[in-house]
């Protein structure tokens, strides 16, 4: 919802309407009124919080120097050996989260053949 929307519905219950009568008023949920007016409350501020993003890469970031350590000792090292290291140090880390963080610091990993090719079948 628009700023202004919420000032509106803000004002509107400090002159004296319920959150029930602001939101029918203005067209919006009840529900909506309610978060708006108890958020301006509590924090004083009205104005919607970002959304979406990337919330849990500082986690994983903390241990930057360990996953890079392990990966610089062992190339071949798989996600689940990165996982383990960083929980024998105390750390959590998910093996969906591992592949992000390696883009975002720009390295890539290249899967070696894990099967010797067949000779009856071409490969």
């Amino acid at each position: 919802m628009s700023l202004d929307l919420r000032e509106r519905g803000i004002a509107a219950i400090a002159a004296g309407a319920s959150c029930g009568q602001a939101a029918e008023r203005f067209g919006v949920a009840k529900a909506s009124a309610i978060r708006w007016h108890a958020r301006f409350r509590a924090e004083g501020g009205i104005a919607a919080e970002p959304m979406g993003g990337d919330r849990h890469s500082h986690r994983i970031e903390a241990h930057a120097a360990l996953i890079l350590q392990a990966c610089a000792a062992r190339p071949q090292v798989f996600l689940r050996e990165v996982r383990d290291v960083l929980g024998k140090s105390g750390a959590t880390a998910s093996l969906s989260g591992l592949p992000r963080f390696f883009r975002r610091h720009g390295i890539t990993r290249k899967r070696g053949i894990r099967t010797p090719p067949s000779r009856t079948v071409r490969t």
